[in-house]
């Protein structure tokens, strides 16, 4: 879709933040515990927004640079292993793309975060890293691919071909 430098950037600040708000969504909620309440996440409140929005002021911008370092690099060697954009459907295509992406971007977000908020900011011991990683990676990992398949990779095209739909037109 981006056909310029600078189109690239855009794209990739709006899917940086459009996925880092919906983690630090999910991520708050299960700190504040409506995860254990009777109707689990349909119980959350609106309390739970601004301390999200906070987070993801920063976080996005980790993931931006994260995806521009490996990330989205990575994502594109995944989904030339597994899909031939000569042969199969293009949409096919750019789930492989996806997936790729989330499979390297997950564990390495869990890790930043992990780092953050458990090392530095909880003072958890560094020597239990390694399990306070594995453990958002694995709390994070079925969030992040299907906020990433169904609300922000959908999201982001759109608003992109809104914001371009002249040039896309040309």
């Amino acid at each position: 879709m981006p056909k310029t430098t600078t189109q690239g950037i855009i794209f990739g600040l709006i899917m940086s933040y459009t996925m880092a708000i919906g983690m630090e969504v999910y991520n708050i909620a299960f700190k504040m515990g409506f995860h254990l309440n009777p109707g689990g996440f349909s119980s959350m409140t609106n309390a739970v927004f601004p301390a999200a929005l906070v987070e993801a002021a920063y976080m996005g911008l980790f993931v931006f640079l994260f995806s521009n370092l490996w990330g989205n690099r990575a994502g594109a060697a995944f989904s030339a292993k597994v899909a031939d954009p000569k042969k199969d459907n293009p949409y096919f295509c750019q789930l492989m793309r996806q997936a790729g992406t989330i499979a390297v971007m997950c564990p390495a977000m869990s890790l930043v975060a992990s780092i953050l908020f458990n090392v530095i900011l909880a003072k958890q011991p560094i020597g239990q890293l390694p399990a306070i990683w594995v453990g958002t990676v694995i709390k994070n990992f079925p969030m992040a691919f299907f906020w990433n398949m169904f609300a922000a990779a959908p999201f982001t095209r759109w608003a992109f071909r809104k914001l371009f739909a002249e040039k896309n037109k040309a």
